[in-house]
Parts: C-alpha cells; sequence; structure tokens
C-alpha cells in the first residue's frame, strides 16, 4: 500500500515518499472488502473511523478524532471530494456522504491539516477524495469494449448487488463508460442476536462518463462525468446514526448527484504549463415525509410562528414532513511550473477555488419554521500556493499556504457574515538511503463557521431556555506539528519481495472550537446555540507496514489516537479506540487465487461517547476492547472459459463477536458470509 502512487498531495509520489500520512485505497482492496457501503472501505486505513452506525444514511467520517455524527461531516473539518467536487451534508440524525462503493475505482485519505493549503481551509482531520471509474480500467489491451456484470449476496439481511459497466471506446480519442447498481438488503442482525432497526435499505446509482484527448500528442484531457445516488425507504428509524427508538420511523427520499467537467493539459514541452479546471455540481436532497410519533402528539402552535417566535412551537417540529437540500456550484483550477536541473527538481502549483452553497429547508402544508436547519447561501473563494523541492532525489521540501474568504448570506433575515483564514504549513522528507527515510511537518490551519453554526437557534422546551443564533462565533485554529520515519526493503525472505513501514506521530493544538451549547433549565436567559471553547489537544501514532511476495502478503494498520479537553480538563468525546488492524495472506500464482485473513484487536474505550452520556440510549459504560476475525478469498481464472470471471468469498466477524465501538450507539454487526460474482466480456 505504501508504494501506491499519490496524486492529492501536490507532485504524483508514492505514498512512502509523501511527507504525510497518506493512505491510497485501490480497486483490488475494494473488491476484497466486499463493500456494501462506503464506510467499508475505511476498514484497514489507519487514523479513520466511520461513527454512526451500520445503517445506510447514517455514516459520516472521523479522522484523529475529529468528527462526529451531531455535525456530520463534522461542519467541513473533513473535507469529502468525489473527482475534486465538494460533498457535504448536515442534518439532525443523519450520515454526511451518500454513495455506493461501485462507483469508485480509488480513494485516498489525507490525514491531518495540512491538507489544507490544496482542499480549503479548515481541513482539521483531514480529506477524503474518491475517484471514479474510468472507460480504462475495463478495455483490455488490443480490444475496443467491454460489459462487466457483477452480482453479490451477503447472509445477514440477506444484501444482494446486481451491477452492470459497459465501456467502449469510440475512436482513438474518445471513450466512454455507463454503470449502474441495484444494491438492496433486509435489516440486519447484531451480534447478540437482535435485528437493528432501520438497516434496511433498496438503492440505485450509476455512473456515465466520458474522456476524450486532443492536442499535441493527445495528450490533452476532457472529461464530462455524472453520477446519481437514490434511495426510496419506508418505514425508516429517524435516527440513523443510532438507534433511538423514542424519535419514532419516516419514509425517506435521498436523491444525491454530482457532475463534474474537467480538462487537463500536460503540456509535457512545456515547464510552465500544467493546468487543471474543474467544474462541478452537487445536488444533494433528503425528502422526509410521514412520520409516526413516538415522542408524544405532533407539535402544536400556541401564537405568531417564526425564527423571531420559536418558543410558540410548544413540540418538537423537526419530526414534520421537510425537504432538505444542499446544492454546490464550485469552480477550480490549479497550474504547476516545472524547474528541473541535474540534481534537483523544483514544482510550483498555484490556483484557486470559488463555489457558491445553497442550504435549503422547505416545509410543504406547515406555517411551522425548522429554526434548527437555518436556510442561507455561503459564497467561498480560496487562493493557495505550493512549492515543492527536489534535491538529488534524498530531500523533498514542501512549503504552501493558503487564504480563504467567505461571505454568507442568511435567508431567515438575520445578518450577513464574512471572514477570512489563512493556512500556511513547510514539510521536509530525507531519505539517508534506499532503505531509511525521516519526515517532519508544520502546520497551521483555521476553520471558519458554517451557516449551521452561525444561524441555527432553538425552541424553548417545557424545562430549558431557548437558543439564539451564533452570529459572534470566532474561526477555529488548529497548530500541527508531524514526524515520523520510513523504512523499506527487497529480497528479504525470497528474490523480488518487497516491504516497507511508515509510522507518524502527530500532535495538534485546537484552539476556539466550537461546539453546541447546552440549554440551560428555565427560567434561566436564552443561550446562543453554539459557542467557542477555550482549548483542547490531540495527539497520537499511527503505523502502515506492508509486504509483498509472489507466495504471501501482509498488511498493518495501527492508530492511537488520545484527545483532551484543557477546559474541562477531561478526554474528548469524539476520540476513537486504539484499533490495530493486521492482514496477513497466501497467492497461488498459477491459480490467480489468493486467500487470507483480516484481525482487528481494539482497545479499551476511556470515556462513553456523547449520544450515550446525554442519557439517550441505554449503554453499559465505556466501550470495551474486542477482537475480530475475517476470512476472505479471491480466484480470478485468466485462461479457457472462465477468462474474465471474478470469484470472491468472505466472511466477517467470524467468531460473532459483540462490542460496540466507542463513537457509535449500536453494538457490532453479526457474523456475514460473502459471495461475488463477476464476469467481463471483451470485444
Amino acid at each position: 500500500m505504501l508504494e501506491r502512487l499519490v496524486i492529492g498531495a501536490g507532485a504524483p509520489k508514492i505514498a512512502i515518499d509523501t511527507p504525510q500520512a497518506v493512505t491510497v485505497v485501490n480497486q483490488a482492496d475494494i473488491d476484497q472488502l466486499q463493500a456494501s457501503t462506503t464506510g467499508d472501505i475505511f476498514k484497514s486505513v489507519p487514523g479513520v473511523t466511520i461513527v454512526g452506525s451500520s445503517r445506510q444514511f447514517g455514516e459520516a467520517f472521523n479522522i484523529r478524532g475529529i468528527g462526529t455524527t451531531e455535525n456530520s461531516s463534522d461542519g467541513s473539518r473533513v473535507v469529502i471530494t468525489v473527482d475534486g467536487a465538494p460533498k457535504f451534508n448536515e442534518q439532525y440524525r443523519m450520515g454526511s456522504f451518500f454513495s455506493d462503493p461501485e462507483l469508485y475505482r480509488q480513494v485516498e485519505v489525507l490525514r491531518g491539516p495540512a491538507s489544507s493549503t490544496l482542499y480549503g481551509a479548515g481541513a482539521l482531520g483531514g480529506v477524503i477524495n474518491f475517484t471514479t471509474k474510468d472507460a480504462s480500467d475495463f478495455i483490455q489491451d488490443g480490444h475496443t469494449g467491454a460489459l462487466r456484470l457483477k452480482t453479490g449476496f451477503d447472509s445477514n439481511g440477506l444484501g444482494t448487488l446486481t451491477s452492470a459497466v459497459l465501456a467502449q471506446q469510440v475512436n482513438e480519442t474518445f471513450e466512454i463508460l455507463a454503470a449502474g447498481n441495484w444494491r438492496r438488503r433486509d435489516e440486519i442482525d447484531l451480534a447478540k442476536g437482535t435485528e437493528l432497526p432501520g438497516s434496511a435499505f433498496d438503492t440505485l446509482s450509476g455512473l456515465v462518463k466520458g474522456t476524450a484527448h486532443f492536442g499535441d500528442n493527445d495528450e490533452q484531457t476532457l472529461s464530462l462525468s455524472y453520477q446519481r445516488w437514490y434511495s426510496d425507504a419506508k418505514d425508516q428509524a429517524y435516527a440513523q446514526t443510532g438507534t433511538q427508538a423514542a424519535f419514532g420511523v419516516t419514509d425517506r427520499t435521498v436523491v444525491d448527484q454530482t457532475a463534474v467537467l474537467r480538462w487537463e493539459n500536460p503540456a509535457t514541452d512545456n515547464p510552465w504549463i500544467d493546468l487543471k479546471v474543474n467544474i462541478s455540481y452537487s445536488d444533494t436532497t433528503n425528502d422526509q415525509t410521514n412520520h409516526r410519533y413516538a415522542l408524544g402528539a405532533p407539535p402544536t402552535v400556541v401564537g405568531p410562528v417564526s425564527r423571531a417566535f420559536p418558543q410558540n412551537v410548544t413540540a418538537d417540529s423537526i419530526l414534520l414532513d421537510t425537504r432538505y437540500g444542499y446544492k454546490t456550484w464550485q469552480l477550480s483550477a490549479d497550474n504547476t511550473i516545472e524547474w528541473i536541473g541535474d540534481d534537483f527538481e523544483n514544482y510550483f502549483t498555484f490556483g484557486m477555488q470559488a463555489s457558491t452553497q445553497d442550504r435549503s429547508v422547505v416545509r410543504p402544508g406547515t406555517a411551522i419554521a425548522l429554526p434548527a436547519h437555518p436556510q442561507g447561501t455561503e459564497n467561498k473563494l480560496g487562493i493557495f500556493a505550493q512549492n515543492e523541492f527536489i534535491w538529488d532525489q534524498q530531500l523533498t521540501i514542501m512549503a504552501g499556504a493558503r487564504g480563504d474568504f467567505h461571505w454568507v448570506d442568511s435567508a431567515t433575515g438575520a445578518r450577513d457574515i464574512d471572514g477570512s483564514a489563512f493556512s500556511p504549513k513547510i514539510a521536509a522528507l530525507y531519505d539517508f538511503n534506499d532503505n531509511f527515510g525521516v519526515f517532519a511537518s508544520l502546520a497551521h490551519t483555521e476553520r471558519l463557521p458554517t451557516i449551521d453554526e452561525l444561524y441555527s437557534i432553538a425552541a424553548r422546551t417545557g424545562t430549558t431556555a431557548a437558543k439564539f443564533a451564533s452570529l459572534d462565533l470566532r474561526k477555529e485554529s488548529a497548530n500541527t506539528v508531524e514526524a515520523g520515519f520510513t523504512v523499506s526493503g527487497n529480497d528479504l525472505l525470497q528474490a523480488g519481495d518487497t516491504a516497507s513501514v511508515k509510522t507518524t506521530g502527530f500532535y495538534s493544538d485546537l484552539t476556539d472550537l466550537i461546539v453546541s451549547t447546552t440549554a440551560p433549565a428555565l427560567p434561566a436567559a436564552p443561550v446562543p446555540y453554539y459557542t467557542n471553547v477555550g482549548e483542547a489537544r490531540i495527539y497520537g501514532l499511527e503505523v502502515e507496514g506492508a509486504y509483498n511476495s509472489d507466495w504471501f502478503f501482509a498488511n498493518l494498520a495501527y492508530s492511537l489516537t488520545i484527545g483532551d479537553n484543557l477546559v474541562t480538563n477531561s478526554p474528548l468525546t469524539t476520540v476513537p479506540q486504539s484499533k490495530l488492524v493486521a492482514t496477513l495472506g497466501a497467492r497461488y500464482a498459477e491459480w490467480n487465487l489468493e486467500y487470507g485473513a483480516r484481525v482487528t484487536l481494539a482497545q479499551e474505550g476511556r470515556y462513553i461517547s456523547p449520544e450515550i452520556s446525554r442519557g439517550q440510549v441505554v449503554a453499559d459504560g465505556p466501550a470495551e476492547a474486542y477482537a475480530t476475525l475475517d476470512l476472505f478469498a479471491s480466484w480470478k481464472p485468466e485462461y479457457g472459459a472462465l477468462a474474465g470471471t471474478q470469484v470472491q468469498l468472505g466472511i466477517d466477524n467470524v467468531f460473532d463477536a459483540d462490542f460496540r465501538e466507542n463513537l457509535s450507539t449500536d453494538r457490532s454487526v453479526g457474523r456475514t458470509f460473502k459471495v461475488t460474482l463477476a464476469k467481463q466480456f471483451d470485444w
């Protein structure tokens, strides 16, 4: 894994030579995991935890203790992109990303705020880049087209997958891909023998992507892609991020769309030009209807209803029929100037990102406002530059800075907000020889408050005071130091084998963190919905290791994260358990057969997670230590009648281990048998 190419951190380079903690998950990994949700992709990625639940609508990302389900996608602290298009969703008790793993051929995880330079100030946790499939991924040498059919089954919930990919080389310079997926399952069984409410789903997804090559030597590329993910789910648990039966059930229709137009001009004969331009559109809607109340009668109105009088709603109005939406347009462009001498290389990248995002909420048939999900528009402009200097193929120095500006327009009548943020960094890697290197980085980033944090308000309840808009929030900031070393070698146990290890230690000081305020008991005066808290710190260790030979392979991922609230002198409630994931396998090259096992060991949690600590579910204290075993096998015959066939088998949680992870309110998913069959036809 450490020898894979990283394209999202500057000049392309393999992961072990990048002065930052990065992981690349490729198509083979996704196939081996037999991922049924996008969260499954990250099982073996250190520092990444999927928070929320195993429900299709309840997944959000946590990187190095940054990320909660209370503020999905954690308010841009974790940046998510699809082919460069920013993806963001924030909604009460919903996840942050809706898609299907079958749409992607690669996922990059860039951990830590050093990623802010290229992706936006405020990426305190890091960046996750999804890359969609291309027609060239399927068209074999000497052929002009391919049809790949795939079906899958897993025993837990009787889940099924039906997938088809059609790839065609129309002519020497144009190719097109069309893919469609239907995935469904019933409610899954937990290891303790009960069903997980609201875990059933039925989704349709598809991708259409055309790529044209033109110019000198056909090196310029113009691509246009459109993907759509759709789910019409009845009788879904209202609370998707954890079992909260009191919130009842609702019907949900979720549609997520992404369109990207991308132009690349590497101009290999011109060192002054290596240009990339992206125009992207993202639209996520969630239409919730027909809620069946479990908290009592529907909301009643005792007077005029507006954001000025939220107290006039006497019950929880958030449960009424509502259509939530996020719509984002973005234009991004960057250019790299190349300067190469006898014993050095220099790459200077500069660019900009301009975007506009509309946050909307429509409530047909009612005059009751939804103050906790405010509408508004956020316009952003980012300008960045990064220089990468490589001397004698031993020393790499990377320095960069970014300025971000935003202008937020509330649709509620509250005053408009503007602000700016600055994110500089410097990093270095030195290879003493072909086998050993050291690296370090220093990064500062600032995060601007989101629409939700600025304008949310809450009605007074029967016992607690109301909460008003938080218009005077200060921006968050983080100072982060990373340091580590790399070790690699060849021909260790047998001719042609390789081994590598990358170890990263990190320390972050965070100030002015934005957190939700707990409303005091009446007759106290109203308080702001969000507020800044003084100081926190997060530090830890990540280790990635890999061994590969003709007959054996192994991967190791270890993450240790510790977080402290320095105001209350207590552990941060967003930090996951320390975890070790080890994969050991063997291959029989003559049959193209691979098989192996994946072991996960997790340490006991330090605290009770925030949802549980508020008494919202019944739990048994902090998350306990646990161990799980997964088995997998794949067979890809290359000759005869079965050529082009792929058979993938797996058993997850072989011993049906029952546990609760620290950032989840639900117990573990029970033993699951998986079978995937695929066949490709070439012409």
